[in-house]
Protein backbone atom coordinates (compact mmCIF):
# COMPACT_ATOMS: atom_id res chain seq x y z
CA UNK A 1 0.00 0.00 0.00
CA UNK A 2 3.08 2.66 0.79
CA UNK A 3 4.05 1.61 -3.28
CA UNK A 4 1.06 2.63 -4.38
CA UNK A 5 0.79 5.71 -2.08
CA UNK A 6 3.90 6.57 -2.96
CA UNK A 7 3.29 6.65 -6.42
CA UNK A 8 -0.27 8.31 -6.61
CA UNK A 9 1.44 11.19 -4.70
CA UNK A 10 4.56 11.79 -7.10
CA UNK A 11 1.65 11.64 -9.77
CA UNK A 12 -0.76 14.43 -8.45
CA UNK A 13 2.57 16.70 -7.76
CA UNK A 14 3.27 16.26 -11.71
CA UNK A 15 0.00 16.59 -12.38
CA UNK A 16 -0.45 20.00 -10.93
CA UNK A 17 2.65 20.99 -11.78
CA UNK A 18 2.34 20.14 -16.05
CA UNK A 19 -1.10 21.30 -15.56
CA UNK A 20 0.22 24.96 -14.34
CA UNK A 21 3.52 25.25 -15.79
CA UNK A 22 3.57 23.45 -18.85
CA UNK A 23 2.64 23.98 -22.74
CA UNK A 24 0.12 22.36 -25.09
CA UNK A 25 2.18 18.56 -24.54
CA UNK A 26 2.51 18.76 -20.84
CA UNK A 27 -0.88 19.99 -20.55
CA UNK A 28 -2.47 17.24 -23.27
CA UNK A 29 -0.22 14.31 -21.60
CA UNK A 30 -1.20 15.49 -17.86
CA UNK A 31 -4.93 14.82 -19.31
CA UNK A 32 -4.32 11.68 -20.67
CA UNK A 33 -2.96 10.57 -16.81
CA UNK A 34 -5.75 11.81 -15.60
CA UNK A 35 -8.39 10.11 -17.57
CA UNK A 36 -6.38 6.61 -17.80
CA UNK A 37 -6.55 7.31 -13.63
CA UNK A 38 -10.20 7.51 -13.77
CA UNK A 39 -10.67 4.74 -15.96
CA UNK A 40 -8.49 2.67 -14.09
CA UNK A 41 -10.64 3.76 -10.69
CA UNK A 42 -14.13 3.38 -12.65
CA UNK A 43 -12.89 -0.25 -14.40
CA UNK A 44 -11.84 -1.60 -10.32
CA UNK A 45 -15.79 -0.61 -9.24
CA UNK A 46 -16.99 -3.27 -11.69
CA UNK A 47 -14.28 -5.67 -12.37
CA UNK A 48 -12.36 -7.13 -9.37
CA UNK A 49 -8.45 -6.98 -9.90
CA UNK A 50 -7.36 -10.54 -11.41
CA UNK A 51 -3.91 -11.18 -13.52
CA UNK A 52 -5.03 -14.77 -14.39
CA UNK A 53 -5.80 -14.14 -17.88
CA UNK A 54 -4.97 -11.51 -20.15
CA UNK A 55 -6.69 -8.08 -17.94
CA UNK A 56 -9.46 -6.91 -21.26
CA UNK A 57 -9.93 -3.64 -18.96
CA UNK A 58 -6.64 -2.36 -18.60
CA UNK A 59 -6.01 -3.50 -21.85
CA UNK A 60 -8.53 -1.50 -23.12
CA UNK A 61 -7.01 1.74 -21.25
CA UNK A 62 -3.61 0.76 -22.31
CA UNK A 63 -4.52 1.02 -25.56
CA UNK A 64 -6.66 4.22 -25.72
CA UNK A 65 -3.80 5.93 -23.61
CA UNK A 66 -1.23 4.35 -25.58
CA UNK A 67 -2.86 5.94 -29.04
CA UNK A 68 -3.47 9.09 -27.30
CA UNK A 69 -0.07 9.82 -26.28
CA UNK A 70 1.11 8.52 -29.88
CA UNK A 71 -0.91 11.15 -30.88
CA UNK A 72 0.72 14.01 -29.23
CA UNK A 73 4.39 12.36 -29.62
CA UNK A 74 3.80 13.11 -33.30
CA UNK A 75 2.46 16.63 -33.11
CA UNK A 76 4.18 18.16 -30.69
CA UNK A 77 7.40 20.07 -31.15
CA UNK A 78 9.17 18.08 -28.56
CA UNK A 79 11.17 14.80 -28.12
CA UNK A 80 10.27 13.80 -24.51
CA UNK A 81 6.56 12.99 -25.80
CA UNK A 82 8.11 9.97 -27.84
CA UNK A 83 9.38 8.14 -24.95
CA UNK A 84 6.45 8.97 -23.10
CA UNK A 85 4.57 7.44 -25.97
CA UNK A 86 7.37 3.88 -25.63
CA UNK A 87 6.67 3.95 -21.99
CA UNK A 88 2.77 3.78 -22.67
CA UNK A 89 3.27 1.33 -25.01
CA UNK A 90 5.41 -1.27 -22.62
CA UNK A 91 2.29 -2.57 -21.01
CA UNK A 92 0.98 -3.70 -24.19
CA UNK A 93 3.91 -6.03 -24.30
CA UNK A 94 2.52 -7.45 -21.33
CA UNK A 95 -0.91 -7.87 -22.45
CA UNK A 96 0.55 -9.54 -25.51
CA UNK A 97 2.86 -11.86 -23.22
CA UNK A 98 0.00 -12.72 -21.24
CA UNK A 99 -1.93 -13.84 -24.17
CA UNK A 100 0.86 -15.96 -25.24
CA UNK A 101 2.03 -17.40 -22.42
CA UNK A 102 -1.00 -18.22 -20.42
CA UNK A 103 1.80 -19.75 -17.50
CA UNK A 104 3.20 -16.28 -17.23
CA UNK A 105 3.78 -16.03 -13.76
CA UNK A 106 0.46 -12.95 -12.46
CA UNK A 107 3.23 -11.04 -10.57
CA UNK A 108 4.85 -10.42 -13.72
CA UNK A 109 2.18 -9.78 -15.18
CA UNK A 110 1.17 -7.07 -13.15
CA UNK A 111 4.80 -5.84 -12.53
CA UNK A 112 5.15 -5.85 -16.72
CA UNK A 113 1.66 -4.10 -16.82
CA UNK A 114 2.65 -1.15 -14.06
CA UNK A 115 6.29 -0.96 -14.08
CA UNK A 116 6.56 2.12 -16.70
CA UNK A 117 4.34 4.05 -15.34
CA UNK A 118 7.00 4.93 -12.72
CA UNK A 119 8.85 6.76 -15.14
CA UNK A 120 5.89 8.93 -16.54
CA UNK A 121 5.72 11.60 -13.37
CA UNK A 122 9.08 12.31 -13.72
CA UNK A 123 9.82 12.52 -17.10
CA UNK A 124 6.70 15.18 -17.00
CA UNK A 125 8.35 16.89 -14.33
CA UNK A 126 11.41 17.22 -16.67
CA UNK A 127 9.50 18.17 -19.47
CA UNK A 128 7.17 21.17 -17.61
CA UNK A 129 10.74 22.37 -16.21
CA UNK A 130 12.33 22.17 -19.55
CA UNK A 131 9.46 24.24 -21.13
CA UNK A 132 9.27 26.47 -18.72
CA UNK A 133 13.29 26.96 -18.94
CA UNK A 134 12.91 27.71 -22.61
CA UNK A 135 10.30 30.39 -22.10
CA UNK A 136 12.31 31.87 -19.86
CA UNK A 137 15.44 32.08 -22.15
CA UNK A 138 13.60 32.69 -25.52
CA UNK A 139 10.30 34.24 -24.49
CA UNK A 140 8.24 31.89 -25.84
CA UNK A 141 8.16 28.21 -26.43
CA UNK A 142 6.36 26.46 -29.79
CA UNK A 143 4.21 23.12 -28.35
CA UNK A 144 2.51 22.05 -31.71
CA UNK A 145 4.06 20.76 -35.11
CA UNK A 146 1.54 22.99 -36.72
CA UNK A 147 1.74 26.06 -34.92
CA UNK A 148 3.53 29.52 -36.46
CA UNK A 149 6.91 29.77 -35.25
CA UNK A 150 6.79 32.32 -32.34
CA UNK A 151 6.52 36.02 -33.66
CA UNK A 152 9.11 38.46 -33.57
CA UNK A 153 8.42 41.94 -32.09
CA UNK A 154 8.46 44.79 -34.34
CA UNK A 155 7.82 48.36 -33.92
CA UNK A 156 5.97 50.54 -35.21
CA UNK A 157 6.77 53.82 -37.27
CA UNK A 158 4.74 56.35 -37.91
Amino acid sequence: MLRIAIFVTLLLLALAYALRKGGGPERAVAAILILMALADQALHLFVPVEFLAVDTGHLMIDLAAAAATMAVALTAYRFWPMIAAVLQCLPLLAHTTRAIDIGLHPVAYLTMQVAASWLLPPLLVAATWQHQRRLALHGSDRSWLGSSPPSTRTEVTN
